[in-house]
């Protein structure tokens, strides 16, 4: 599986928050949809269970079941004596602001937003980017020239996903058709894997082969009805493609597990800092998926092809536009 770490050198803005911390008492806060959510939630999961078994240390947690928790999350979280935040999800910048602002000498890291403090850690994203090279392979995997993409929760950052997915596929193929759908405009689309299969049986029956799903839960439902009609999807954030083997073409891996694993680590070795992270290709922050689930689907020429698409974005040769500078 083509999976790597993400290094912090060299981290933009990095400022120190003080004096070290004698114990490391982490807490993460996961954001709607579920920590089981195999995807956004479940990869940051698995970076905090990564930090536990590697270093013994247990970690409290609260999963957002609506909007008005996330601040008071938090604060309950500082309350019982956390002095590292980990929040999940860019819904919570508001409230990381704010508590951040108010606890000076707690840390606080959150994941899809960036939050400007000297106790703040950020993490975003070249979703683009990683998206390209799913878009690459979605497009040589078609065999009708129409593919398509379901996203959750029509804001720009979803947007994105799409907009890196539809260059790589008409990289491939400049004729290639890309449909696209957005589940919903509250935080509900994250959670609705119904009304995803519905969105993805849509494009399906418009001529799709091929449906990328960007959208949390909800994308649960994109492949479930790829399988259910003999088509293929692509999954997102965490590798998905052992939910319907031979039916999910590849996964766009957005490596929340390291950004949840090294903020840890580093607080716990007291050698966190604060600042913006910003990962791409470049810095694995970004990739696709190739195991044994999805091997047979991917051929020896798509494989080059789309390792040689990524080393050019590292090198600069192919630049992959941003939905939103």
């Amino acid at each position: 599986m083509i999976v790597r770490g993400i290094a912090v050198a060299g981290l933009a803005l990095a400022v120190s928050t003080g004096a070290a911390q004698a114990q490391s008492v982490p807490a993460v806060i996961f954001d709607m949809g579920g920590k089981f959510d195999k995807s956004f939630n479940e990869a940051a999961y698995n970076g905090a269970e990564r930090f536990k078994r590697e270093f013994n240390v247990e970690y409290r947690e609260f999963e957002i079941s609506n909007e008005a928790q996330r601040e008071q999350a938090q604060v309950n979280m500082v309350r019982r004596g956390a002095n590292l935040v980990v929040a999940i999800g860019f819904a919570q910048a508001a409230a990381v602001t704010k508590n951040a602002a108010e606890n000076p000498n707690v840390r606080f890291c959150i994941i899809d937003s960036v939050v400007n403090a000297p106790n703040v850690r950020s993490y975003t994203f070249k979703e683009h980017e990683g998206s390209y090279l799913v878009g690459m392979a979605a497009a040589m995997a078609s065999k009708t020239g129409k593919v398509g993409f379901v996203g959750g929760m029509d804001i720009p950052l979803i947007r994105n996903f799409a907009f890196g997915y539809e260059q790589g596929a008409k990289a491939v193929n400049p004729q290639i058709e890309v449909f696209q759908n957005m589940t919903g405009t509250t935080p509900a689309a994250w959670r609705d894997p119904t009304r995803g299969g519905e969105l993805a049986r849509s494009q399906f029956d418009r001529g799709a082969d091929v449906v990328y799903a960007a959208a949390g839960a909800t994308g649960l439902g994109v492949l479930q009805a790829a399988a259910d009609l003999n088509r293929l999807a692509i999954g997102v954030d965490s590798n998905q493609n052992h939910l319907h083997p031979g039916k999910v073409l590849t996964s766009m891996l957005k490596r929340v597990d390291t950004a949840v694993y090294t903020c840890m680590k580093d607080a716990h070795e007291n050698k966190w800092t604060a600042g913006a992270l910003r990962l791409g290709v470049a810095e694995d922050g970004v990739g696709w998926a190739l195991d044994q689930n999805n091997r047979p689907l991917i051929s020896a020429d798509m494989e080059r092809r789309i390792t040689e698409a990524r080393q050019k974005i590292i090198s600069g040769e192919i630049t992959v536009r941003p939905y939103q500078q």
